[in-house]
């Protein structure tokens, strides 16, 4: 089953982005990315076995354990892998110091969680972000990383990761559909 952890940003926090990109989204032509789905992902896990999942559960509940609250908002935003060649458009996230450290520290906590459990974790270094659209042809989105930068969205506590399962295909118009496995709570 492919999944991943993540952090999601509560309702209000994402019915405000969603509502700033509304009115803006037709002009873009991209792939946007439908607002029960933004999140902030910590480990990608292309293919877990049923046999390691109750391992896994466990290694991110006592990794969820090990972190404390803090507080954030998306603010700005940026592409990747750059806005001249853009093929991703996201959102990022405004943190204090200890903010960043704890969300860098779940992010490293659920991929060893997910090694121990025996279960390969994809992706690349951890950058901190909610990606808002997909851009089809790379292009340049300069305008729109300027955009997202005059946003701050309303501050919100993160008090929990999710082990999230994605099924390709199975939402609207053959996107993912997402299922919440398991939430963690952080210390």
């Amino acid at each position: 089953m492919r999944m991943f952890v993540a952090v999601r940003p509560p309702e209000e926090a994402i019915e405000d982005l969603d509502e700033f990109l509304d009115v803006r989204r037709e002009a873009g032509g991209f792939r946007w990315v439908l607002a029960d789905q933004l999140h902030v992902t910590l480990a990608f896990l292309a293919e877990v076995p049923d046999r390691n999942l109750d391992d896994l559960m466990e290694r991110l509940e006592r990794a969820a354990r090990k972190r404390t609250p803090f507080r954030t908002r998306v603010h700005g935003g940026g592409a990747f892998p750059n806005p001249a060649k853009a093929r991703v458009i996201w959102a990022g996230l405004d943190l204090d110091e200890h903010g960043f450290e704890e969300l860098r520290r779940l992010a490293v906590g659920a991929r060893a969680a997910a090694s121990k459990a025996g279960i390969d974790v994809g992706g690349q270094r951890f950058k901190p972000h909610l990606t808002v659209a997909r851009v089809g042809t790379p292009r340049d989105v300069t305008g729109w990383v300027r955009l997202l930068g005059s946003y701050s969205g309303p501050e919100w506590p993160v008090q929990e990761i999710e082990l999230v399962a994605s099924h390709l295909g199975e939402g609207p118009n053959k996107r993912p559909r997402h299922q919440a496995l398991a939430t963690f709570p952080l210390a």
